[in-house]
């Protein structure tokens, strides 16, 4: 029951930032996808009761052994980088694949959503900061590479994510939300075929109120929910 009510105390003060932060710009609170990455199923399922249904993890083999012990009522987006030989493993178990980063992945992406009669949702990952480590399309390839995704049948572009570099200056990260935005918006009005830009995901634990801030419509939240410490920055 405490760590219940602490847990309720969290998510209730997070949702408070995100209101004050985003609503009188945008006219709504981005999103909670909770990142529960290394937290067990038994202190996830709890989430649910606070109205979060959407879940990010970053690991497919994580998946596959938590998937049995979570709330069926869960939407699992995937949201770390992934391997083309791991698509057969998650195609039919996650809701959304938030990373795709790469023509081969496009295609393997496609080819396993076809062969299950499904057509999967996916976010194009930016790798807006342009750091060699991270996952991500360039910013100058993005809008050929949502022409190139929207061709294929087996899946649909619903927007955009990033993860941002890791800076604890607000005045210097906030240009990389902007551009974001910016990038988001500007996709938008390409009204691409097979492209609908319904979500931007960005921010985290440590930036999600600048992100909502600068019109994130969806924010990835770990170790502010789960009071963890979380792992070196993958794509939550």
């Amino acid at each position: 029951m405490e760590q219940d009510l602490e847990l309720h105390a969290r998510i209730s003060a997070i949702r408070q930032r995100l209101n004050d932060a985003a609503m009188e710009r945008w006219g709504r609170a981005p999103q909670i996808i909770a990142v529960s990455k290394t937290v067990p199923a038994q202190r996830v399922n709890p989430v649910l009761a606070e109205g979060i249904a959407r879940l990010g993890e970053n690991r497919v083999q994580e998946i596959l052994e938590k998937r049995p012990g979570l709330d069926s009522s869960f939407q699992i987006d995937l949201i770390g980088r992934l391997q083309n030989n791991k698509v057969k493993y998650i195609i039919d178990q996650v809701a959304m694949i938030q990373s795709l980063d790469r023509e081969s992945l496009a295609q393997e992406i496609d080819r396993r959503a076809q062969q299950h009669g499904i057509v999967m949702p996916v976010l194009l990952q930016v790798n807006i900061g342009n750091e060699p480590q991270k996952g991500g399309v360039a910013v100058d390839d993005l809008f050929a590479f949502a022409r190139y995704a929207a061709r294929l049948p087996g899946l649909r572009v619903k927007g955009l994510m990033a993860v941002m570099p890791d800076l604890r200056d607000e005045q210097v990260l906030r240009p990389y939300f902007v551009r974001m935005r910016r990038l988001f918006d500007a996709l938008a009005q390409e009204a691409i075929d097979g492209v609908s830009m319904e979500e931007l995901s960005m921010g985290m634990s440590g930036d999600y109120e600048l992100a909502a801030q600068e019109g994130a419509t969806v924010v990835r939240i770990g170790s502010a929910i789960f009071g963890a410490r979380e792992p070196v920055r993958c794509a939550e």
